[in-house]
């Protein structure tokens, strides 16, 4: 009897008989089968690929900025980097995906805006990133929950801020930057930008003060005073006019103050500024306060006589009323500022000094407001910045005794008037001048031009005045403007060196590379990202996928 375990089954070689198909037969009889076709349900024409995941760098971004030619520079180098990085910057802030909101804290007002333009972006959906003074200075306010902050001295790293936040994550980058425990100036100053206009060029000098200003806000977030390099900014200046740029801002905080952390001052740098100017292309400086311009009236008379330099300067008075400086903590009398408007305008012939007054600070009495109304009478500002006082949270000021609304409102408007009772170019028309043009009015009926003393000059809207030194003759004028006629056949002067970029391209990139656009099309959602570091293109990441891959790169030389 066979055991339980013995095969019923014949060996597997005896299986095979000769009329089976040998395998040479079988493969050949798998060349005629026709696979039946599966059916796939037809998507619709256009549809866009749907996936799980969001691939940073490829979105359209919105950037706002508000308050100081410190801000606007600040502005223009995140949109640089995030252009470069594969962003799309948009002057529309509906087909935007992010919102960059790039604040100001220097009054009510400017920040009332800001918390607006939150509040409007989160009602549309929009991802949102923070930056600028207000997130800065005061991180933990209620209306800034949970959103992306990039600090003033981490612009550099905004990228890294916006793909996380299109991603849905909340980020805070606030550091300072150091180096060997010393303050640094701030963020590289090569970094990709993108110039609103392609003709200036703005370049913060410092960060930060050396005051103590009981009213100021700017100080909490700027910090104290951090000055870059001499041959940094040289090397700025540089790069700046070979990219066609035609005027240079400097800016700050406090331009006056510079190089006092690095053991030199202002006239030491705008010595070695003025050495890479073309000839027709101009500096204009920015804001000083009276206290440190007074240690260099000399020199600086002489560098604003210089050809290629505004005979322009801008020093903010504040208050007439030296008891009123005093609360504000100035530290400066009004003899001193009396002093720089006098040598000035004894030794720069012409020069026009703009200034900045407080109206309704705690404490200003009629007396001490009457000082400032003669002080204005007295030197006829041609350019004077009005502002009623608002008290700024966590500044020594908001807790002073406040004088009643409808007082400040007064004496804004008393001084308003007077301001607008005198016109200061009344007595120029006639007068042939030489003006640089590098914008367009606000109208868009004309181009602005400014003179040697930064005075604006309408002249006709000819696309071959754009970014050109020419000569007119003065035949109207305003209380902010004067009109001009180009001189027939005068030369009509190029200063720039190069071709200016056009609006909106990328300055900073390197020549050979001036965009790099990707994009992906794949039915599986496919890692690649790429990223320009400021030293050049790398592949960062990358991941598979089981799909096909289309990879397209349009790449523009130069």
């Amino acid at each position: 009897m066979p055991s339980a375990c013995d095969s019923l089954v014949d060996d597997i070689e005896d299986m095979v008989t000769s009329y089976d198909p040998t395998p040479h037969e079988r493969q050949f009889a798998r060349r005629s089968i026709v696979p039946r076709a599966r059916k796939h349900k037809q998507e619709p024409a256009g549809e866009e690929l749907l996936t799980d995941s969001v691939i940073p760098g490829t979105q359209k971004i919105w950037v706002r900025t508000w308050g100081c030619s410190h801000n606007s520079s600040d502005g223009e180098y995140m949109a640089g980097q995030l252009a470069a990085s594969g962003y799309k910057i948009t002057e529309n802030p509906s087909d935007a995906d992010l919102w960059l909101l790039n604040s100001c804290t220097v009054k009510n007002p400017a920040e009332d805006h800001f918390r607006n333009s939150i509040k409007k972006a989160q009602e549309q959906n929009k991802k949102v990133v923070l930056a600028g003074c207000v997130p800065q200075a005061q991180p933990r306010m209620d209306y800034l929950k949970d959103l992306s902050i990039i600090g003033v001295q981490q612009i550099d790293r905004v990228v890294e801020v916006v793909d996380e936040a299109v991603k849905g994550h909340s980020v805070r980058l606030l550091g300072q930057k150091k180096e060997k425990g010393k303050r640094l100036g701030g963020a590289r100053l090569d970094l990709p930008k993108i110039r609103k206009n392609p003709l200036i060029e703005i370049i913060s000098i410092n960060t930060g003060c050396l005051n103590a200003c009981t009213y100021c806000k700017t100080k909490h977030a700027r910090g104290d005073l951090a000055s870059y390099p001499i041959e940094e900014l040289v090397e700025r200046t540089r790069q700046s006019f070979q990219e066609g740029v035609c005027e240079i801002w400097l800016t700050s905080e406090d331009t006056g103050a510079y190089g006092r952390d690095i053991g030199t001052d202002l006239p030491s740098l705008l010595w070695e500024l003025v050495k890479e100017i073309p000839e027709g292309a101009m500096l204009r400086l920015g804001m000083t306060n009276p206290p440190y311009i007074l240690e260099h009236l000399e020199e600086m008379a002489k560098i604003l006589n210089h050809p290629r330099v505004y005979a322009f300067l801008h020093v903010p008075v504040q208050s007439a009323s030296d008891s009123v400086l005093m609360d504000m903590k100035r530290e400066y009398c009004c003899a001193d500022f009396r002093q720089v408007m006098d040598f000035l305008k004894e030794k720069v012939p012409g020069i026009t000094i703009a200034t900045d007054i407080i109206c309704g600070f705690p404490g200003e009495t009629d007396e001490d407001f009457e000082q400032t109304m003669e002080l204005v009478r007295q030197y006829c500002f041609p350019s004077l910045f009005i502002n009623q006082f608002y008290p700024r949270p966590g500044t020594p000021a908001a807790k002073m005794e406040q004088i009643p609304a409808h007082v400040k409102k007064q004496r804004t408007k008393d001084l308003s008037a007077l301001f607008h009772s005198y016109n200061p170019y009344d007595h120029k028309i006639g007068e042939r001048q030489h003006v640089l043009v590098t914008e367009e009015s606000f109208d868009s009926q004309y181009y602005v031009a400014h003179n040697k003393f930064y005075e604006q000059v309408l002249v006709p809207k000819k696309p071959e005045f754009k970014g050109k030194m020419i000569e007119v003759n003065i035949y109207e004028a305003g209380k902010h403007y004067m009109k001009g006629r180009p001189v027939e056949d005068a030369q009509v002067f190029t200063p720039s060196i190069a071709q200016p970029l056009q609006k909106g391209q990328v300055s900073g990139l390197p020549q050979e590379l001036k965009t790099v656009r990707a994009s992906v099309a794949s039915s599986a959602l496919v890692g690649w990202s790429w990223r320009f570091d400021g030293d050049g293109l790398k592949l960062l990441s990358f991941g598979l996928a089981l799909a096909a891959i289309i990879m397209i790169f349009v790449i523009e030389l130069h």
